[in-house]
């Protein structure tokens, strides 16, 4: 085998982060109805999978060099096996959240050890286009949430809603593949052994401190609606869930890959720090949009455009990160995706706790909106906003910090 082939290995490990992040998504209509899960449980259910990444995002900074990336790799396959063929069985022979929970830290420690992996691996291949090649790995991601919502949506037209455990089965068959391909396929070196900056040395820079929270501001901004956009659709705009999930999250996946993939063939010759604040504010209108556009057809394009406007949010940070710090290796990887996981936990559960209290009977909300699940998850998503509004100042910061220390 050669590099192309781990290069190959790694688009399905983004794939299978895919899977495991947006299956249960699709499935929450079905914990609500079937299961009585509330609003803020979901959402609770959001922030414990990015919560665990977050921890195992630290963990892999510790030990990740020690037990090598092919181990590591490989275990985190194996576990995205399990906790996906859990998801199907332990809500169904146990109390219904827990099994829930058992089968999403499962999957989140899997995903956490994946996003920390495959970045530096695909850094390490020989090549000198690192931008665009880490461009084009996390479009991957957003091809998987395509093909997992595409391909989900058909299984439950096609089998029904209530054969949904069989479809987490079959969604397992990708990661195990995977855990096969792993055990085969060469790795380079991350950075010559003794090299890679430590924790306290990243830390002891303000450029990193500035770059961790422009991670922390793209994952916010790009999970608060990718993991609600279903719910919202369907609940929110009253929308069938075969529409509101095509419309909705598979739209955002195909935009924001696309974006990917754009800022893959371009991103070596644009200002990332500008690239970093147009999609920020774009995000911002896109938000705005999907929350007061009067009619549901056009929020849901709110929900579309949002993944047009995040899509280079994390790659153009990374690639920043790269240029700034290119001793970074291990340690760095592993605090970006931990600040990315911060983001990921943290918009989603605003987006739920904020829904929650609306739906308890905030005014506010019903002076805005309507009532109901409606104007609750509408204020949820319109308290999101704050998080690429908080990237546009971030970037702000890093351009400041630039003229003194070369951040890019």
């Amino acid at each position: 085998m050669t590099y192309k082939h781990t290069l190959y290995a790694s688009y399905l490990g983004y794939v299978t982060q895919a899977i495991v992040n947006n299956l249960p998504p699709l499935l929450f209509i079905v914990f609500s109805r079937n299961f009585g899960v509330s609003l803020e449980k979901i959402g609770l259910l959001v922030s414990i999978n990015f919560g665990v990444q977050i921890v195992t995002d630290w963990a892999c900074a510790h030990f990740l060099d020690k037990i090598g990336y092919r181990a590591a790799a490989v275990i985190a396959h194996a576990l995205c096996v399990l906790g996906l063929l859990l998801l199907g069985v332990l809500p169904r022979v146990m109390d219904p959240y827990l099994g829930l929970v058992i089968a999403m830290v499962l999957n989140a420690v899997g995903g956490g050890m994946i996003e920390v992996l495959i970045s530096p691996i695909v850094q390490s291949l020989p090549g000198d286009k690192k931008a665009a090649s880490m461009s084009l790995l996390h479009s991957f991601y957003c091809w998987g949430q395509t093909a997992v919502v595409l391909l989900s949506t058909l299984y439950f037209v096609t089998a029904g809603l209530s054969h949904w455990p069989y479809l987490a089965a079959i969604w397992a068959l990708v990661p195990l593949f995977n855990l096969f391909f792993f055990l085969k396929v060469p790795l380079a070196p991350v950075v010559e052994e003794g090299e890679g900056m430590r924790l306290f040395a990243l830390f002891s820079r303000g450029a990193f401190w500035l770059l961790f929270l422009l991670m922390v501001t793209a994952g916010a901004s790009e999970q608060a609606m990718a993991q609600w956009a279903s719910l919202f659709a369907e609940l929110g705009l009253g929308v069938t869930k075969t529409m509101g999930d095509l419309l909705g999250p598979c739209a955002f996946a195909i935009l924001m890959g696309l974006s990917r993939v754009f800022f893959g063939s371009k991103g070596a010759h644009l200002p990332l720090t500008r690239v970093l604040a147009g999609s920020a504010l774009m995000c911002v209108a896109s938000y705005l949009l999907a929350v007061f556009a009067p009619l549901p057809i056009l929020s849901l394009v709110g929900c579309a455009l949002t993944g047009l406007s995040v899509g280079a949010m994390w790659p153009a940070t990374i690639s920043l990160s790269a240029r700034a710090f290119p001793q970074g290796g291990t340690a760095m990887f592993a605090m970006l995706a931990l600040a990315g996981d911060l983001g990921c936990s943290g918009g989603p559960g605003l987006v739920g706790v904020v829904s929650n209290q609306v739906q308890a009977g905030a005014r506010w909300a019903a002076a805005l909106f309507q009532s109901g699940e409606q104007a609750a998850l509408k204020a949820g998503l319109l308290a999101a906003v704050a998080f690429p509004v908080l990237m546009v100042l971030a970037v702000a910061l890093v351009k400041a910090l630039r003229r003194k220390e070369a951040v890019s």
